[in-house]
């Protein structure tokens, strides 16, 4: 129903069901042609027209009009219910109410706002329905009542016009990002299987390799015992052997596994994980080891009652499982991707694939759940004084969060691609890197970067600063490290020595400001080459190559003495290297490619988390 001026007899109220139908019938123009469910349909009386009006919900083919008369009756109504007598005794005066035919016990109580809103709801629906019909399959648009009152048909329809192109606006831009992030997803994924392939092909060669050379020496023992003896004799067994076995590299690996290869006796292996354990951290307070796994879990393991040896495998008493989804594991959007312990030790801070932190206690209980990431969290640390957890995601953001409120403190949206990492300056600043190639640092309560540092050409895959916060230190698939010091604004040193993409990156715990004062600051950088390589950051120079490995190196992490130096690889083998000899002390081969390995705070036991689904925990001392 709408409210519509003139004509002969006064204002008009029409009441009709369908949309199509206009006013031009009270204009005394000809109905719309092709109209069979609507008619005029002419009424004896005054009172009957307002029964069919009131009941025109109940007869939607009915189309109507209402005199003068009528409406000044539904008027007088509303004034006499809303008790506004006086007004009610003047209109019924100059109208003649008590002259009009109309039975005041036939219409129902509110029948004048009754009608209004119908007429209101019959302009919204004629504003969202036009002659396409396209645009039954559109959102319905609701239109404010002052609109409905004060604007006619064609401006109302140019509001809706307007309304639904800016919602098809937000849903493409939607569906971009959805878009551009499950392309984010499919890649990473794609990565990490092929990783995964590349490492069982390894896996079958190497068994191949191993095969081929036991039976070569059993052969070789058999056949030529009488010149092997000889060989012994002068001390010259590696030229012997050089001929027809194995290239030299693996003999010099071969005889270094024997004499530096941790016992059995001096590991513990922790299963429960049912997926790869991507990522170890221990407690920098105590004794609990925290990992996170493909299992869509994480977990403790209290090693404070435990001895070194075969005996104390698994050790399942002792471990707290904090599940990331309710049910089943294995759920792939619940990857536990990255976690951290605060300073005291006394929370632990998990990012998944879901785009949520999660913040636990010791005691396995969830804390918080951080929610406002729109894709995989791959980075995440606790600032110096625990009060902020900093968290960078796929959604191409940055995001401080206030610890104690359980909200977000600040994003920071300033990247082009996904954050690969993230890592704190001092208790309010940090740097970010990207696979934009590009690397921002930002202060919370500042709402632009105070420094962007550009050079790199591929993707900026971690980013560390010095325990100082002096230098900022970074590496990329441009098989560059780089140093950069927020005094300049190009880089101080461009580090080019490997072959292949750099993964990771860490700085010794030495020189001015840490417990080692009087060794030198130096930093080690893992390649897919399958070196680790150790520079003198002061003059930009390389100092050591450690060449050990077989396959790419994911992690390296430093004793907290600055004495040694473990890496991991996909060659399942993880070394420890005495930095002051350049050589490799101790070694230990698992089932599977090492993604992380770290030191306790004591500096005699190394994590190492394995492909496999394990976590071995290896005794070191020297």
């Amino acid at each position: 129903m709408t409210l519509r001026c003139g004509g002969n007899g006064g204002p008009y109220i029409f009441v009709t069901d369908s949309s199509r139908t206009k006013e031009s019938a009270a204009c005394n123009t000809a109905p719309p042609v092709g109209l069979v469910a609507s008619a005029w349909v002419s009424l004896g009386e005054p009172h009957d027209t307002l029964r069919a009006l009131s009941r025109a919900g109940e007869f939607g083919t009915m189309t109507t009009s209402i005199t003068s008369v009528e409406l000044n009756y539904l008027v007088f109504r509303y004034l006499q219910e809303s008790g506004f007598t006086h007004s009610a005794f003047a209109l019924g005066y100059e109208a003649g109410i008590n002259k009009s035919p109309i039975d005041g016990n036939m219409v129902p109580p509110g029948a004048l706002i009754t009608f209004v809103q119908k007429g209101l709801q019959f302009l919204e629906m004629e504003a969202n329905l036009s002659n396409s019909d396209t645009d039954l399959d559109e959102d319905f648009s609701f239109l404010q009542p002052l609109d409905l009152i004060t604007k006619d048909v064609h401006q109302l329809r140019q509001m809706v016009k307007e309304k639904r192109r800016i919602l098809r606006k937000e849903k493409d831009k939607n569906k971009e990002n959805d878009k551009e992030q499950e392309g984010e997803r499919i890649r990473v994924r794609d990565k990490e299987r092929h990783e995964r392939e590349k490492e069982r092909e390894n896996d079958t060669e190497r068994a191949e390799k191993d095969k081929q050379r036991e039976e070569h020496n059993e052969r070789y023992m058999v056949t030529d015992q009488e010149d092997r003896l000889n060989v012994k004799q002068e001390g010259n067994g590696v030229s012997a052997i050089k001929h027809e076995g194995p290239d030299p590299m693996d003999i010099s690996t071969n005889l270094m596994s024997q004499t530096c290869q941790i016992p059995s006796s001096d590991v513990i292996i922790l299963e429960g994980h049912t997926s790869e354990v991507c990522a170890c951290a221990w407690s920098p307070t105590g004794s609990l080891l925290a990992s996170g796994s493909g299992d869509s879990t994480a977990r403790i393991w209290n090693l404070s009652d435990k001895s070194s040896g075969s005996g104390m495998q698994n050790g399942l008493h002792n471990v707290l499982v904090l599940k990331h989804v309710k049910g089943r594991t294995n759920e792939k959007s619940k990857d536990v991707t990255t976690l951290d312990w605060n300073g005291e030790g006394t929370l632990l801070a998990t990012g998944s694939y879901d785009g949520q932190a999660r913040i636990w206690n010791t005691n396995g209980e969830l804390r918080s759940t951080l929610s406002k990431h729109k894709g995989p969290i791959f980075s995440l640390k606790w600032n110096r004084k625990g009060d902020y957890l900093l968290t960078g995601s796929c959604d191409k953001t940055a995001i401080v969060w206030d610890v104690k409120s359980e909200e977000c403190r600040q994003q920071f949206e300033f990247h082009s691609g996904p954050t690969l990492d993230v890592d704190w300056r001092n208790n309010v600043s940090f740097a970010t890197s990207s696979t934009d190639t590009m690397i921002h640092v930002f202060k919370i309560g500042e709402f632009h970067p105070i420094k962007t540092f550009t050079g790199h050409q591929g993707e900026v895959n971690c980013v560390k600063w010095d325990p100082t916060g002096s230098l900022l230190a970074s590496c990329s698939d441009d098989i560059s490290a780089k140093i950069w010091s927020m005094k300049y604004d190009k880089y101080v040193h461009d580090l080019r020595q490997h072959s292949k993409e750099i993964y990771t990156i860490r700085w010794s715990p030495t020189g001015p400001g840490t417990n080692n004062p009087n060794q030198q600051l130096v930093l080690a950088s893992a390649s897919f080459d399958s070196t680790v390589k150790l520079w003198d950051v002061e003059h930009g120079k390389l100092l050591s190559s450690l060449n050990g490995h077989r396959e790419p190196v994911y992690s390296v992490a430093f004793s907290p003495s600055g004495e040694y130096l473990a890496s991991g690889s996909l060659d399942r083998s993880m070394h420890v290297w005495s930095l002051k000899e350049g050589k490799i002390v101790k070694t230990y081969t698992g089932n599977g490619g090492i993604f992380e390995v770290s030191w306790n705070k004591e500096g005699d036991k190394i994590a190492a988390c394995f492909a496999n689904n394990t976590v071995c925990v290896l005794d070191f001392r020297m």
